[in-house]
């Protein structure tokens, strides 16, 4: 009896992990363009348009990105990120205007909200 529920257990475990394996190949990973919207390419004109805390778009590595529903989650002051909004904040970014990078988790957040490329 006890032979037979070990048995069963272990196939069922290998059966949940042989599934999330074979989930992920189906899944996009982060960062990577899934088609669609965020395929657009958006110019300075609208990039700047977008220049205010309610909608917050910034330019960043050659992407765009819509941080406004972000900013109150910030782990500094949301006012430290404002004044990129609507524009190119690549330097800002990858020095956080200190000669600090951001952290690999920070570009792993930032890929959710991409909406598109950047033409300057």
């Amino acid at each position: 009896m006890m032979r037979n529920v070990y048995i069963a257990a272990t196939a069922m475990f290998w059966a949940i992990v042989l599934a999330f394996w074979l989930s992920s190949a189906w899944m996009p990973q982060a960062g990577q363009p899934t088609g669609g919207p965020a395929d657009r390419i958006i110019s300075t004109t609208e990039l700047a348009r977008h220049a205010s805390p309610a909608s917050c778009w910034m330019a960043i590595r050659g992407d765009v990105y819509d941080l406004a529903t972000y900013l109150p989650n910030h782990p500094s002051r949301p006012d430290i990120i404002e004044p990129w909004c609507g524009k190119d904040a690549t330097w800002a970014y990858d020095t956080k205007t200190k000669g600090r990078p951001h952290s690999r988790t920070a570009d792993e957040l930032l890929a959710k909200y991409r909406i598109g490329k950047f033409s300057p």
